[in-house]
């Protein structure tokens, strides 16, 4: 009999903890919206109003500014983008409809998203549900060059093979497309610097 109820046990756990972790990762719920305390919150601010085309306070997007007749100059103006993880999904959070469906980490040198899509009600078994999709990106400054590799992508937990992204993992998309004049060269040609560290992300521009 107590064999009896350890088999029982045991099958109710692994169907419980498999629930889990289909709902978890299969399914998962929304994304909690990064909310910045009053003084993350004064230092965005801050850090925006060195940028024309993101003025305002990003708590009140809606706020119309008033321009006014100015003649253009470069003097005193900033060509460094610096910017933390927390105040870069809650710009998302605050500017976009994606708050609860994608999430930005920094860590050294990379960039990681994990983004929620719901499929489609006529979608083949996963019809209606949401899936998670998560990727990795390698940010970097070496050569005088900026280095940026897709590391990966992975759907429902899931890497995708290399085939199925064009072979473009783990490939220097600068240095493989920045050769020949286009998107990547232009690119290159204006960045000075880019460093990524845990939780922070800094972008220098050239002249």
């Amino acid at each position: 009999m107590l064999i009896l109820g350890g088999i029982l046990l045991t099958i109710l756990l692994s169907v419980g903890i498999t629930i889990w972790i289909i709902n978890s990762y299969f399914f998962p719920s929304q994304f909690q919206p990064v909310e910045l305390n009053q003084q993350e919150n004064q230092k965005l601010n801050q850090k925006l109003s060195q940028f024309s085309w993101l003025t305002g306070n990003p708590a009140n997007t809606t706020k119309q500014t008033k321009l006014e007749p100015e003649k253009y100059s470069e003097q005193g103006a900033t060509r460094e983008i610096s910017l933390t993880e927390r105040e870069l999904n809650a710009l998302l959070a605050k500017n976009t409809d994606l708050a609860d469906k994608l999430a930005i980490d920094l860590s050294e040198n990379m960039a990681s998203g994990k983004l929620l899509m719901p499929m489609d009600e006529d979608f083949p078994v996963l019809g209606g549900k949401t899936i998670k999709i998560s990727a990795g990106m390698e940010l970097a400054f070496a050569n005088n060059r900026p280095i940026i590799k897709l590391k990966g992508v992975s759907i429902m937990g899931v890497p995708i093979p290399n085939a199925w992204l064009g072979g473009l993992k783990n490939v220097d998309l600068v240095n493989e497309f920045g050769q020949d004049e286009g998107f990547w060269k232009a690119f290159a040609d204006g960045v000075k610097d880019v460093n990524i560290a845990e939780g922070n992300l800094i972008i220098k521009l050239k002249e």
